[in-house]
């Protein structure tokens, strides 16, 4: 293990350990629902990455600081604190969705945890775990088809425009388990969403063109505006729970502005991949001309 990787697996686990120490000491509260399965998700991560690299594996530092920044954003979004906010202030809401859907999904597909959550199971679970995601098993079948780009967009797309209705909207800030309902939705259809563009273990069907995801995005993207820009937009308020209408307009400025700029830092880094695969393809001019030279008579 080298330097950089022991710093990392460290800070990884003292930040952890040391965030949700903080956290009690400033006597916030937490949802043990929400802080109990994202401690336990970390310390597996780092269970798993450890006995990976004692097996000759690698996990680069800037997926573990992608998986802290993913659980990071899963917390923040359902704290307490944030949910109070949001029945409050429509803006904070986008905010909380946002974080689910630009923040924490990408990132913890990013960190390409599965490997990892893999290796931190018990050997008789690991061997049960590893029959269910063979080739050709239901779930992988189940899985392969739900993250297929068309299928992935629809559903995404569909979640943000359904929970945007106003009965459907007003029902989730009314009653708690209609919201958390709507938490699961929005991250579920988002790691669909985010699954073809991150391409993360296990890799369920050859890699999608960079021009394909950029396409993919740009939709996205579009769409995201489209509602953002008719919520700031709109001369009267959508929702019961929220009758400001300068509160929702920012909202709408939020989830247009955020939100489109997270697709569009996606899209940069799709072309700027594609640049650098493209210069890395080219022959060599200066090579060309060496063996033109050395087959000349």
């Amino acid at each position: 293990m080298s330097a950089i990787e022991r710093v990392a697996f460290g800070a990884f686990l003292v930040g952890t350990v040391a965030f949700f120490i903080w956290v009690a000491m400033l006597g916030w509260s937490v949802r043990p629902e929400v802080a109990g399965p994202l401690l336990i998700a970390a310390c597996a991560y780092a269970v798993g990455w450890w006995r990976l690299r004692r097996r000759g594996g690698s996990v680069p530092g800037w997926r573990v600081a992608a998986s802290g920044g993913g659980l990071l954003s899963v917390f923040v979004a359902l704290s307490p604190a944030l949910d109070q906010m949001a029945h409050a202030s429509f803006a904070a809401h986008m905010v909380q969705h946002l974080l689910l859907i630009a923040g924490a999904a990408p990132l913890l597909l990013l960190a390409d945890p599965f490997a990892a959550l893999f290796w931190a199971l018990p050997a008789p679970v690991r061997v049960g775990a590893g029959r269910l995601l063979r080739p050709g098993t239901p779930l992988r079948r189940l899985w392969r088809g739900l993250t297929v780009m068309s299928v992935a967009w629809l559903a995404h797309v569909g979640a943000i425009w359904f929970w945007h209705l106003p009965i459907a909207y007003d029902a989730a800030v009314a009653d708690r388990v209609v919201h958390d309902l709507e938490h699961l939705v929005f991250f579920v259809t988002a790691v669909l969403f985010w699954w073809p563009i991150v391409q993360p273990a296990p890799r369920l069907r050859a890699r999608v063109s960079h021009s394909g995801r950029v396409v993919y995005l740009v939709l996205a993207a579009m769409q995201g505006a489209l509602l953002g820009l008719l919520l700031a937009m709109s001369p009267q308020t959508w929702y019961r729970s929220y009758p400001n209408a300068e509160d929702q307009s920012l909202g709408g400025l939020v989830m247009w502005g955020i939100g489109g700029a997270v697709d569009m830092l996606a899209v940069l880094i799709l072309i700027g991949r594609y640049l650098v695969s493209q210069e890395r393809a080219a022959p060599d001019p200066s090579h060309e001309g060496a063996g033109a030279r050395v087959s000349r008579p």
